[in-house]
């Protein structure tokens, strides 16, 4: 009877969780297509901007509804979320770096985040609809 070594099966072993593992994250993420028809199917989503709040009022827009909660602010405010610890978060920035970061900050907290690949400027590029501040177009 031949069996494997302990060293082998424990590299497959660690090899799989791996491979689990990225395999939940990968479904984290969203295309802006994908985020507005999630955003149109669950009333429920919260919509997070993780930009600056420059950002958030310039030319660019944002999503309509969203909260804004700058990246390196987040960690420090992320009780301001709690009363939507049970809902979907979606988190957008200007192209998914920082979104990225954020949804990671969030999972560790044990909040749902969901991230927008490609951000407000992919979002913008395939003319989906934004809110602008006052006296802007």
């Amino acid at each position: 009877m031949n069996s494997l070594p302990a060293a082998s099966v424990l590299l497959c072993f660690s090899a799989a969780v791996v491979a689990f593992s990225r395999s939940g994250q990968e479904n984290d993420d969203l295309s802006p297509s994908q985020a507005e028809k999630a955003i149109h199917g669950d009333s429920t989503m919260v919509i997070l901007d993780v930009r600056t709040s420059e950002e958030y009022s310039s030319e660019t827009g944002h999503l309509r509804g969203a909260i804004l909660i700058p990246v390196q602010e987040l960690e420090r405010r992320v009780n301001e979320l709690k009363p939507f610890r049970e809902r979907t978060i979606l988190v957008y920035c200007r192209v998914g770096r920082r979104s990225k970061r954020a949804q990671e900050i969030l999972q560790a907290h044990g909040y749902k985040g969901m991230n927008m690949t490609g951000g407000i400027a992919q979002w913008n590029d395939e003319h989906r609809p934004v809110v602008h501040e006052p006296g802007r177009e």
